[in-house]
């Protein structure tokens, strides 16, 4: 796939922060197999996000995980959720893998 380019400008409006998964729990009204995640991005709150990540993760693995999730898109009706924010992974096969932090970083901490 070929992205399209954007400036950096346009980059710079994508708020991509780090926090911690505080609560997974089923979301069997998922079209696609998926958790309903509550994340702690420190200062910014606690967010909500639906993530079909099912397939290499089970709940008691994901509680305490740190993530990197963008936290400024616009909030998102998926069945009867409301997502606030979108977890990031890789695509690898019809598996997602998360993106997390190496070392330790605060919940809220914005990726540059």
């Amino acid at each position: 796939m070929n992205a399209e380019h954007i400036s950096f400008e346009d980059f710079q409006k994508v708020d991509v922060r780090v926090g911690t998964i505080i609560e997974v729990n089923d979301f069997p009204k998922a079209r696609v197999p998926a958790f309903q995640l509550k994340i702690d991005f420190g200062s910014l709150g606690i967010k909500k996000s639906s993530a079909q990540i099912t397939s290499l993760y089970t709940q008691e693995s994901l509680v305490g995980k740190k993530i990197i999730a963008v936290v400024n898109f616009k909030v998102k009706q998926i069945a009867n959720f409301k997502s606030e924010c979108l977890v990031l992974g890789i695509q690898n096969g019809l598996d997602v893998v998360l993106l997390y932090p190496q070392d330790s970083v605060a919940n809220g901490t914005q990726v540059l």
